[in-house]
């Protein structure tokens, strides 16, 4: 699948069908209803809609969008496809003003599109890839504020949600919204997400020392006064890196997140960086990534989010 932006499958129907197709069924068709595999045929005909199927087993009719986050939608595939090249594509995000200008679609319809894609971002077996770090690996821990500036705001400080995020040098990212910046919620987000043969490295914060008890190593940089890097290897700098590519996102691209919506927007930031170029993943395959994401995940609602108006 090519990455051009003039590919088939974001203008023809059958090829964007077929893609999908092949990204969720590599092996062959497979029932959404009852998983079977060995007795599904393709069902022709000018009276039926293209791509649907038929399963012996459970006498069920099916096309590749049931079961997705596709499901029941008007939108046609293509403008599916071309919606997740944009959003995995965009390395701060795309708001959903930007792409119902790009796609020509509604606002709206641009507001569904992107929940819907960042819900096929969400990883909802985080451990399913296996804990991060590992023996001579260094797991960088760190917490960081996201929400508006009280400078904006006439009558009153607005809230900030707290977010943690877990970042193994030179591998992936692991974000979450916590409810507080205590040693219980951390520690619990760290020693289910950490192999306790990692090397941890944190700040200052008097949260982490107990906790850095429990790995092979536990390295500290004193930011409080200026102190970023110690012999090249005591440092939080890459997450700290991550921290500035998810703020400039949130600020300069979406403007506000709800707290509703914020787990899913950390799954979009994190699902970038440990789907990027660095990790030789194009970004045609990262749309493929998203694609093959959708399955099994449905969003059914549609309360507007406020987010950017550019």
């Amino acid at each position: 699948m090519s990455a051009d932006i003039e590919s088939p499958i974001f203008t023809d129907e059958t090829k964007a069908r077929e893609a999908l197709e092949s990204v969720r069924w590599p092996d062959g068709p497979v029932c959404p209803h009852c998983g079977g595999t060995e007795k599904i045929g393709r069902i022709q005909g000018k009276s039926h809609r293209p791509g649907l199927y038929y399963c012996g087993d459970c006498t069920g009719h099916f096309t590749v969008t049931v079961g997705t986050v596709f499901e029941r939608s008007k939108i046609p595939l293509s403008k599916w496809w071309l919606a997740a090249h944009f959003l995995g594509s965009s390395k701060k995000g795309m708001s959903s003003h930007q792409l119902h200008r790009m796609l020509g679609v509604t606002y709206k319809t641009a507001w569904f599109m992107t929940h819907r894609i960042r819900e096929a971002m969400r990883d909802l077996s985080p451990n399913a890839s296996g804990p991060l770090g590992g023996v001579n690996k260094v797991v960088e821990a760190d917490e960081t504020y996201v929400g508006g500036k009280a400078k904006n705001r006439k009558y009153h400080v607005p809230k900030k949600d707290a977010v943690f995020s877990l970042v193994e040098r030179e591998g992936k990212v692991r974000s979450a919204h916590v409810p507080k910046v205590n040693a219980k919620n951390l520690r619990k987000a760290i020693v289910t997400q950490v192999s306790r043969k990692s090397y941890l490295m944190t700040d200052e914060s008097v949260i982490y020392p107990k906790i850095g008890e429990e790995f092979a190593g536990h390295g500290t940089v004193n930011h409080s006064i200026e102190e970023y890097v110690r012999g090249n290897f005591w440092h939080t700098n890459t997450v700290e890196n991550y921290f500035s590519i998810l703020k400039r996102g949130i600020t300069g691209t979406y403007h506000h997140v709800s707290q509703q919506h914020l787990k899913r927007y950390l799954a979009e930031f994190d699902f970038r960086y440990n789907e990027r170029m660095g990790l030789g993943v194009s970004d045609a395959g990262r749309a493929a990534k998203m694609m093959k994401g959708a399955e099994g995940k449905r969003l059914t609602y549609r309360q507007p989010d406020r987010e950017a108006t550019a």
